[in-house]
Order: structure tokens, then C-alpha cells, then sequence
């Protein structure tokens, strides 16, 4: 009787252990598939404020708070727009001094909470930037898509879609140079954004299903006249891109491809994001076996590629890659990879001390310069 009471007892311990670890491994890979549009990922730090003046902010000293560039700064009904750190300004141990370029949102005041985002602009293409468009309604497999569009003389669009963690607005980042460029730009939403439909099963696929609504984009564009266009995408934003590219039955009009910070193994974002939000080592591959069940994925495959999504040498299109080794949520080196399979087509940008979606933030003036040079055969 005791040898069955103590069997009884070690299978009720290995269950109930079996249940807390798959209830960890939901909680953990909800950091990349309940990933909530404009927060922050789990991989960007929560700062403090420690004061302001003219032209000043103080944060906590982080490695965050010291990368060049230009930034949006949020927080709790707050954004600003902050540029790099100011030389010469007396700062301590435990802050950082960034140059404030303006206040666009409530207020900053000390003791507030607040983080780095690549959106430096809120609002629309209008409030944010003077931009004329039109909101419009892309028909989507799940419903009504909205979207802002920009006018252009061109009749090649651009169709740009953001990723992990963001919202449309981060495509207002380059709205100014394209616009300035005489493309029309057209910024979808897509399944999981505010005023989107929502998800069927509420989650962030990673581009695998969410890619339908940039096809739905692509429709929408070619409808209206675009003979063809260049798909620029951040983060899953770029996987989309990539999907569509390969799979739209639209795709012959897909010109080009511009990819930055392209997640190309979900599971390699998957862990990093479960790791940031202090998940065991031990229990990370738990994570992946969760996200795999909760949408129907399985490994990546073809050299860490994202899955079933073919290089630009499948593709047959130009891609240009913007990419770098500060990425800790897609790894750098399977753009590099990405790129190095075809240089005829694909040509890959290196951008050093940016988080993932920020290539632009770090450097705007070269990353543009390298996007007019990718984008002047389609002028």
C-alpha cells in the first residue's frame, strides 16, 4: 500500500510539474504572440526621468539611453522626440543627458516612466507631419483594413508595414523623404491593430497569416492604379513582405523588397523576447513548443530562414536589407546570410548600435541615402 500511495504521489508530482511548465511555456511565448502594438518589447528597458530644461532630458544611464540617433520617448499618455547624447553637458554615473527636441504629448516630468521607441511621431501623416492623405478601408479576408494614403505622381507605390511592437505610425519615420521622392505610400493595418479585425485566435502569427492583409494591400494598390510596387517592412512587417512577395498572386507586380530587421526565425525572436522577460534557459525550448501548438508552426528550415519563406534568390526581385549586430530580438547574421546568397539581387545595409526596428533612428541620413540609391530605377 505505501509503494502504491508513493507511485501515486511521484506521478501526482510529475503532472502537476508537467502543468506548471507548460503553463510557463504559454506565459513565455506570450511575449512574441500577444506582443501588444506600441508597447514596448520585452527587450526595451523601462527608464526613469530625472529631469528636464531648454532643450534637455536626463534618463537613467543605460546602454539604451546612450545609442545615437533620434527616438521617440513614450510613456503612460507622454511622447517626445529626443536626439542624441549632449556632449559636454554635466550628467552623473546614473543618468544620461539627451538633447529634447519637443514635447508632442502630455508632459515629462521627473520620477516618470517612460521608454525608447523607434516611432518618433504619433498622430497622423497630417497632425504629425502636414502630409495631405485619405484614410482609407483596405478589404480584408477578416474585414475593413485601415490605412492611410499618401498621394504620389509615381505609379510605383510604396507599401510599408510595420512590425513587432509598433503601429503605423512608425511608418511616418520615412513618410517625409518618399513623399519628397513622389511616391505614393500606402500604410496598411493589419489583423491585431487598433481599429483592425481582430486575430480569429488573438495572436501574432509572425507573418505567417498576417501577411494576407499586405496581400489585401497590394490588391488595393493595384486597383487603384499602381503599375507596381516596393514593399518595405520592419521586423515581421519585412516577413510579410516576403510572404506576399512569394506567395500574392499579385506578386509579378512586386518590384522590390526593403527589409529592415526581418524576423527570418520566428523561433530565434520567439526565445529572445521569452529570455528578456526573464525566462530559465532551461525552459525557453518549453516557450517554442508553445508557440508551435497554440498557431500551427513547426522548425524553421533552409538554413534558419524564416518558415517556408524563400530568399530573394527564389524571389527574383531586388531587396535591399537594413540590419545590424545590435539587434537582439532578429539575428543580424541571417540577413547577412540572406544577402550573401544572391549579391546580384539583394544588397544589405549594415547599421551599427540600433535595437530592432531603429536602422533608421540610429543613422537617418545614411539610411535614407541608402534608400534613395535602392529606390532610383524605380523613379
Amino acid at each position: 500500500m505505501r509503494t502504491v500511495r508513493a507511485t501515486a504521489a511521484a506521478v501526482t508530482a510529475v503532472i502537476g510539474a508537467s502543468v506548471a511548465a507548460v503553463a510557463v511555456g504559454r506565459f513565455a511565448s506570450d511575449a512574441a504572440l500577444k506582443a501588444p502594438p506600441g508597447r514596448p518589447l520585452p527587450t526595451e528597458p523601462r527608464l526613469t526621468v530625472h529631469g528636464t530644461a531648454a532643450g534637455q532630458v536626463t534618463l537613467t544611464r543605460h546602454l539604451a539611453t546612450l545609442r545615437p540617433g533620434r527616438y521617440g520617448l513614450s510613456g503612460d499618455g507622454t511622447h517626445a522626440i529626443v536626439g542624441p547624447v549632449l556632449e559636454g553637458v554635466p550628467d552623473s554615473a546614473d543618468t544620461v543627458v539627451r538633447h529634447l527636441e519637443r514635447v508632442v504629448r502630455g508632459t515629462l516630468e521627473p520620477g516618470d516612466r517612460v521608454w525608447l521607441t523607434p516611432n518618433l511621431y504619433v498622430g497622423d501623416p497630417g497632425t504629425a507631419l502636414g502630409l495631405d492623405h485619405t484614410d482609407v478601408d483596405v478589404p480584408g479576408e477578416l474585414g475593413p483594413l485601415p490605412a492611410w494614403f499618401v498621394p504620389g505622381v509615381r505609379d510605383t507605390w510604396v507599401l510599408a508595414v510595420h512590425g513587432l511592437g509598433a503601429t503605423r505610425e512608425h511608418a511616418m519615420n520615412l513618410m517625409e523623404f518618399l513623399h519628397r521622392h513622389h511616391f505614393p505610400v500606402l500604410v496598411p493595418s493589419y489583423r491585431g491593430d487598433q481599429g483592425a479585425p481582430r486575430s480569429p485566435d488573438g495572436l501574432n502569427h509572425l507573418g505567417e497569416t498576417e501577411w494576407r492583409d499586405l496581400d489585401a494591400a497590394i490588391r488595393y494598390a493595384v486597383d487603384a492604379g499602381a503599375r507596381q510596387v516596393v514593399l518595405l517592412g520592419w521586423s515581421t512587417g519585412a516577413t510579410m513582405a516576403l510572404h506576399a512577395a512569394a506567395r500574392s498572386t499579385l506578386r509579378d507586380h512586386v518590384a522590390g523588397l526593403v527589409l529592415d530587421s526581418p524576423v527570418l526565425s520566428w523561433e530565434s525572436t520567439l526565445r529572445a523576447l521569452a529570455a528578456a522577460r526573464r525566462t530559465p534557459g532551461a525552459l525557453l525550448p518549453l516557450a517554442v513548443r508553445a508557440a508551435q501548438g497554440r498557431i500551427g508552426r513547426h522548425g524553421d528550415h533552409h538554413g534558419g530562414h524564416h518558415l517556408g519563406t524563400p530568399g530573394p534568390e527564389r524571389l527574383g526581385i531586388p531587396t535591399l536589407i537594413v540590419h545590424g549586430s545590435g539587434d537582439t530580438v532578429a539575428p543580424w547574421q541571417l540577413s547577412r546570410r540572406l544577402a550573401a546568397a544572391q549579391p546580384n539581387m539583394a544588397i544589405l545595409h549594415m547599421v551599427a548600435d540600433a535595437p530592432h526596428g531603429a536602422m533608421w533612428n540610429a543613422d537617418p541620413h545614411t539610411y535614407e541615402e541608402a534608400l534613395r540609391r535602392f529606390l532610383t530605377p524605380f523613379m
